[in-house]
């Protein structure tokens, strides 16, 4: 996937086009929890579709979304767990 051709200017998204974009992408990993490959490929269409419509800055902008949501759920665990978000990110992302 190539990210903008030269010269193109593609309008920034909407926050709501943001979100469902986003939502679209977990929806597609959540619905196929038994085929991994079909969930990333899933999740490869929504980003296709997303940089189609709005180009690299629509690409941010959904990281953007899906890491703020995923650090409240963070946050929502670890208080849960009663430990900080940051050692729980570390236990969940670093190797």
């Amino acid at each position: 996937m190539t990210v903008d051709q030269p010269g193109e200017r593609l309008a920034a998204p909407l926050p709501l086009q943001v979100r469902r974009r986003a939502y679209e992408a977990v929806q597609a990993v959540l619905s196929d929890d038994h085929n991994y490959e079909r969930g990333v490929e899933g999740v490869r269409a929504v980003a296709e579709a997303a940089r189609t419509e709005h180009g690299a800055v629509g690409l941010a902008a959904i990281l953007v979304e899906l890491s703020l949501r995923l650090a409240s759920a963070l946050e929502r665990v670890a208080t849960d767990q009663e430990i900080c978000a940051v050692d729980l990110a570390e236990v969940w992302f670093v190797d």
